[in-house]
């Protein structure tokens, strides 16, 4: 389930792309298919060692193109190890929502950027979001939970300050939203037991592998209305 749109981001073949927060590797997997070399970094040893699993699982398959895949990197959104102007995009999706210094975290991530380049950052929607944390403060008052929440022209407002210029956005996501309130509002601690939490989960599940036509359209038509991700798109000025 992808959140960014790699077309839009230009990613292609040879482009070097940093993948910062990149929890279990969705998007890093679609990169490196594409022909990039993916840098996916995290703080979580756990989350690594199953994008390492999964790129070997991939690459013995023969499923990535020949090319230098990049290397899987342990790190911190405020002190990302390399050095500036490293790459051609680089995609943080629902990340800043976490990090206490996010203004700190967008300004590594524009300095690792190459001028020109681009970036994805994806955050939670306003509106669904303030729904999930008044029906439950588990939801986010938890270690390592959310912090706050973004309006968008916030956000804008901060990559601009940053230096970068805007080139986009849209919303994704529609029917996670109602996925989220449910698990909320029957208690985010008890949700995974909840027989109707678990028929939706069935059904968002069956969404992903079988791609059907007709509930694909209706959540595309959905999302710019109540898409659970906003998605904003951002090149570094030269």
């Amino acid at each position: 389930m992808l959140t960014v749109d790699f077309d839009r981001l230009g990613v292609a073949p040879g482009t070097r792309l940093l993948d910062m927060g990149c929890g279990g590797g969705r998007h890093a997997f679609e990169a490196w298919r594409r022909g990039a070399t993916v840098v996916p970094l995290d703080a979580s040893e756990g989350d690594l060692k199953d994008v390492r699993g999964v790129l070997g699982a991939m690459l013995d398959a023969g499923e990535l193109p020949a090319g230098e895949c990049g290397g899987v990197v342990t790190g911190h959104a405020l002190a990302l190890p390399f050095a500036d102007a490293t790459f051609d995009q680089i995609i943080a999706s629902e990340v800043l929502e976490h990090v206490p210094n996010d203004r700190g975290a967008i300004a590594e991530l524009v300095r690792v950027l190459k001028p020109g380049g681009r970036m994805a950052v994806t955050v939670p929607t306003r509106w669904p979001e303030r729904i999930n944390w008044a029906f439950d403060y588990h939801y986010h008052d938890v270690p390592g939970g959310h912090i706050r929440i973004y309006r968008q022209r916030e956000l804008q407002d901060r990559l601009e300050a940053a230096g970068c210029v805007m080139r986009g956005s849209h919303h994704a996501h529609a029917l996670h939203s109602p996925y989220w309130w449910l698990r909320s509002a029957v208690g985010i601690n008890n949700a995974d037991s909840h027989w109707a939490v678990q028929r939706y989960h069935d059904l968002l599940a069956w969404q992903i592998t079988k791609q059907p036509a007709w509930l694909n359209k209706i959540e595309k038509a959905l999302s710019p209305i109540m898409g659970k991700s906003l998605v904003i798109y951002v090149e570094r000025a030269a």
